[in-house]
């Protein structure tokens, strides 16, 4: 099963570069997922103010947001998509990237597989 996960650092620790020992374990855990097959594809996120947008169709019309936006707490700083045998091997794995990433939170969400209807 596929997972979707979504990372959000500690907003009080956001912005602050991470030192080179931090980056050699997160590459170590990156390469040894990677090599295990639970670790397809991963990357990081700028904030929407440097070079995002919000796009919402509301009514048929569609508007188009590049800011400035109201300060956010929940940045959303990375994403992977992770191959768990369960739910609860899923939730193993965010736990051994949290582990290394520090404080903050992944929301993780099961990809659909084709055919599969939702809430099945």
């Amino acid at each position: 099963m596929r997972y979707f996960s979504i990372y959000r650092p500690d907003p009080t620790k956001a912005g602050s570069p991470p030192d080179p020992d931090h980056m050699r374990k997160m590459g170590k855990l990156m390469d040894e997922s990677t090599k295990a097959g639970t670790l397809i594809a991963t990357g990081a996120l700028l904030p929407l103010s440097q070079g995002g947008a919000r796009v919402r169709k509301e009514e048929g019309s569609i508007t188009v947001v590049d800011g400035p936006f109201t300060e956010s707490k929940e940045l959303v700083a990375g994403w992977a998509i992770l191959e768990g045998r369960s739910r609860e091997h899923a939730i193993e794995l965010v736990r051994q990237f949290l582990d290394v990433a520090g404080d903050g939170e992944c929301e993780l969400h099961q990809i659909m597989d084709p055919g599969q209807a939702p809430g099945r």
